[in-house]
């Protein structure tokens, strides 16, 4: 059933059926105008008809129309797509990265398009991901950091962009956390308060900002918990207070 505006090609024209190798399918319902299409420009559409017609995705990865390749190349047989790897379109080599097994995902590596490193970046097993630690682009640089060996981090703890430092902080090994302790970035020094040793916490303990002094006061040991009821803010020394009543309940109950 037709559904949306009226069916055009890639370049705009009306989709003529009658010119359609395809023409045939449309008699079992596998492809109608407007609904399910190779020829359509709409990408639900194109989605729709290799749905129906998985069988017909390896005939369609050379079509002209970069989104009919993309989608073919969901749907094609593996060893048709490493020829896509070069394809001029970015999406149609994202896709043929996030299918063909790891390895191939090495050769985009230095893609020129962000969406394609991203890809790799997502497919890559952790032990590759290292040269995508210095990409240009700060999201590729997160998923590699998101995704790689924790004992690959240290590199990345002045990294310029905060979110990725955040996730460093809440990765790296706990012998490291000291080098974020002066951190411009006040997310990160909570990040890092989160998981500093407890001997360590009272470097933190007078940060100027709140909610790194309310993540020290939540996990303070008991002399520095004692020392933060004097902090100027409320919040603190409430949380710091709690923080003692909680460690009492615990010993009462040893």
């Amino acid at each position: 059933m037709p559904e949306g505006p009226d069916p055009v090609d890639w370049l705009g024209a009306a989709v003529d059926c009658s010119a359609c190798r395809y023409r045939g399918r449309a008699g079992t319902g596998q492809c109608a105008p407007g609904w399910a299409c190779v020829q359509d420009r709409q990408s639900r559409r194109i989605e729709r008809f290799f749905l129906l017609n998985p069988d017909l995705a390896d005939d369609c990865l050379t079509l002209p129309y970069f989104e009919a390749r993309a989608q073919a190349a969901r749907a094609a047989t593996l060893f048709r797509l490493p020829p896509l790897l070069d394809d001029p379109d970015p999406a149609v080599r994202s896709v043929a990265i996030l299918r063909l097994p790891a390895a191939h995902a090495l050769r985009r590596l230095r893609d020129p398009d962000r969406a394609v490193r991203l890809a790799v970046a997502h497919r890559l097993p952790p032990g590759d991901l290292l040269p995508l630690l210095s990409d240009a682009d700060a999201y590729v640089r997160l998923i590699a950091v998101r995704r790689i060996d924790a004992g690959a981090l240290p590199v990345m703890l002045h990294d310029p962009d905060p979110e990725i430092r955040c996730l460093v902080a809440d990765r790296i090994g706990p012998s490291w956390l000291v080098h974020l302790l002066t951190d411009p970035e006040p997310l990160v020094r909570r990040a890092t308060a989160l998981r500093l040793p407890p001997d360590k916490l009272h470097r933190l303990a007078h940060d100027p900002d709140i909610r790194v002094r309310h993540a020290v006061a939540e996990r303070a040991p008991e002399a520095l918990a004692r020392a933060m009821l004097a902090d100027p803010e409320p919040l603190i020394a409430e949380t710091a207070a709690e923080r003692l009543a909680a460690r009492k309940d615990d010993d009462e109950k040893r």
